[in-house]
């Protein structure tokens, strides 16, 4: 898979040796991180992408993990990346991250934007997200990117985008 590119990001799709890599907060070649970066949240998804590697053998598609970079200079600063293949309904959920000096220039609207018009292209039907009650910013992050609030329990609230798949002889 390619390098999906927006106006100031490259979402680098990370190969199964690049996140064992990253699992393990070791550098990969062609691999350039700014500071703090990986999180923990970053090697979790990594070990997590990992772990799906059965699953999306099985047919399902996945639409995979991905290093935010900064165009400008090559740096990772997060990620973003699917939780597992499609499920039987054509759903999956995203999760996304950058490192605190990286925040609040609205970087993961736009990885998010990006990512969400690759699963769509995939042939993923629902992309869903969550955040707890007290991240505004990510509910910030989700709404910008074009998710909509479906609900929330005692402990968080919960996006989705939804597309149809056109039926029999319906014009796309």
């Amino acid at each position: 898979m390619e390098d999906l590119v927006t106006e100031r990001l490259v979402l680098h799709p990370l190969t199964f040796e690049e996140a064992e890599q990253l699992a393990e907060g070791i550098p990969f070649p062609g691999a350039a991180w700014a500071p703090g970066y990986p999180m923990t949240d970053d090697r979790n998804a990594a070990r997590r992408f990992l772990d799906t590697r059965t699953r999306a053998a099985a047919g399902r598609p996945h639409p995979g993990a991905f290093e935010i970079r900064l165009r400008s200079d090559g740096r990772a600063i997060g990620g973003v990346d699917f939780h597992g293949p499609a499920d039987h309904t054509g759903s999956v959920t995203v999760g996304y991250g950058l490192i605190p000096s990286a925040r609040g220039r609205g970087y993961a609207s736009e990885a998010l934007r990006a990512v969400l018009g690759h699963a769509r292209a995939l042939g993923i039907t629902r992309v869903k997200g969550d955040a707890d009650h007290n991240n505004t910013p990510s509910h910030h992050v989700m709404a910008a990117a074009g998710m909509h609030l479906t609900g929330e329990d005692h402990r968080v609230r919960y996006y989705e985008t939804v597309w149809h798949r056109p039926g029999p002889g319906t014009p796309r």
